[in-house]
């Protein structure tokens, strides 16, 4: 049977992998240097996916956040979490249930594939080479600093050249309002990853097109 879409755009963290155990633990390590407050683990579901820096405001409690001081506090909790997680970035990431079996079959019927993901490239690099074999990917691209990153469009439209595909054959597959945002901008096919940081609800009024329960229902899109 002929495939309805010709590539794939994952988002990396909360899709492919579960990071969020790792990014608040060196997030909140960065707070302890400066004394400031810690995040609950479970609150950073809610938090992360638009980049590091702006995680580092985020965390920050709501008088710092109204204050003359937060843009550079953010920026050096950012800059310190980044050098932590750069340091060891997989401890306790994982990848989700049905992904690696998902990858597999995507490959086996000839889907191009790329990750986008808001962290830094580098990182981004070495979260999926440490989780996934290689060749999982065709493309692998994470924040690069003076390029525009999710929910801009321009990043995606830069991989689907990498990829020599379009918009319209392309699903993109991410756990948040962001990476609704961008698929929509972008003008993919925009899926939503129920099992991921945000959940179904956030998806549905993000505009996603379809909201899937596990990884393989993505095989009956394609």
């Amino acid at each position: 049977m002929k495939n309805k879409f010709k590539s794939i755009v994952f988002d990396l963290d909360g899709t492919l992998v579960d990071t969020i155990a790792d990014i608040a633990f060196f997030m909140n390590k960065a707070l302890a240097l400066r004394d400031l407050p810690l995040v609950p683990e479970k609150d950073y579901n809610r938090l992360v996916g638009w980049g590091m820096k702006q995680l580092a405001f985020n965390v920050l409690p709501p008088e710092i956040r109204r204050s003359s001081e937060a843009a550079a506090l953010s920026a050096a909790l950012a800059a310190d979490a980044t050098r932590f997680y750069g340091e060891m970035p997989i401890i306790k990431t994982k990848p989700y249930a049905g992904i690696q079996e998902l990858l597999v079959e995507v490959k086996r019927r000839k889907f191009k594939t790329a990750v986008l993901s808001n962290k830094p490239d580098a990182m981004a690099h070495i979260v999926t080479c440490g989780m996934f074999p290689r060749g999982s990917f065709d493309v692998v691209r994470g924040e690069i600093a003076g390029k525009p990153r999710k929910p801009a469009p321009e990043p995606v439209w830069d991989i689907l050249v990498d990829l020599d595909s379009s918009p319209r054959d392309t699903v993109f597959l991410g756990d948040s309002e962001i990476d609704i945002e961008t698929a929509l901008a972008s003008g993919c096919h925009a899926v939503g990853a129920g099992w991921g940081f945000r959940g179904a609800e956030t998806l549905v009024k993000a505009g996603a097109e379809r909201v899937i329960d596990k990884p393989s229902d993505l095989l009956e899109i394609l």
